[in-house]
């Protein structure tokens, strides 16, 4: 019979999410500092890590039989873990092909194969219904996604296909295929004015949005979503998490915020 890991820490949030969400967050023996979904985690588990540190000696003494870890920006902290002898599965996926695909491997190798596949379908299932939906829309809004602020970063692949499936244009859809934040930056920050946005939905990576700092931009006094009041932020949690949040309350955000759009007076 395999042997299944029954000690894990999670370095995101996504892997505890989903661990919780699929029954198995008995598993779960350590999280990152920022986790924040379920509520209840990180009041239940140790936090043994924030996003790109982590406290070796801690996660050690848990005598975990696997980390889970995410994308290169968790290489140094993944690295140095296996140089200790620790197990370590970093997943790399930011679409949401890649999401539903680390729910169905994270649940498989955890030996709750069958739990996280039927999650993985509810989640496409959720994907599918507001793609229904955003398809009967007369008016796509066109978005204009802001994931930093200085430099000005547009949103990650699974952001701007959000944005589609909800019915809404992409403004810098064709950032979608940089998997880096340095390769998604504006250089011009009046080319997002001149890309002439309906609405701004800003995520700025855990810091408070702040529509102000939006209107005082140098060249931006024309800024239609300023302009018209059309500027609204989604919590990072939410929707800057490759995991189930995103195709839950994030798909719920950008409805509602898609709805809320005027039609343009031709």
């Amino acid at each position: 019979m395999p042997q299944f890991p029954r000690r894990v820490v999670c370095l995101t949030e996504e892997t505890t999410e989903t661990l919780y969400a699929i029954g198995a967050d008995h598993l779960i023996v350590g999280v990152s500092g920022f986790t924040v979904r379920p509520r209840r985690a990180r009041r239940e588990k140790p936090t043994v890590s924030t996003y790109l540190d982590a406290k070796f000696d801690d996660i050690l003494a848990l005598r975990p039989d696997v980390v889970f870890a995410w994308s290169d920006l968790q290489a140094d902290v993944s690295a140095e873990l296996i140089r200790r002898g620790v197990e370590v599965v970093c997943f790399n996926h930011r679409s949401i092909d890649g999401i539903l695909a680390m729910i169905a491997k994270l649940g498989a190798f955890v030996g709750y194969h069958e739990q996280a596949h039927s999650y993985a379908l509810a989640l496409r299932s959720r994907v599918d219904e507001a793609a229904s939906i955003g398809s009967l829309r007369t008016f796509k809004p066109r978005v204009y996604f802001e994931e930093w602020y200085d430099p000005i970063i547009t949103g990650i692949c699974w952001v701007s296909e959000l944005i589609e499936v909800c019915g809404g244009v992409d403004v810098f859809a064709e950032n979608r295929q940089h998997q880096g934040a340095k390769e998604r930056i504006v250089a011009d920050p009046l080319e997002v004015v001149r890309r002439d946005p309906d609405v701004m939905i800003a995520s700025w990576c855990g810091k408070m949005f702040k529509p102000e700092r939006v209107r005082a931009r140098q060249g931006w006094e024309h800024f239609r979503p300023s302009v018209n009041n059309m500027l609204f932020d989604i919590p990072s949690p939410v929707i800057l998490q490759p995991g189930p949040a995103a195709l839950t309350d994030g798909i719920d955000a950008f409805m509602k915020i898609l709805s809320a759009v005027p039609s343009r007076t031709p």
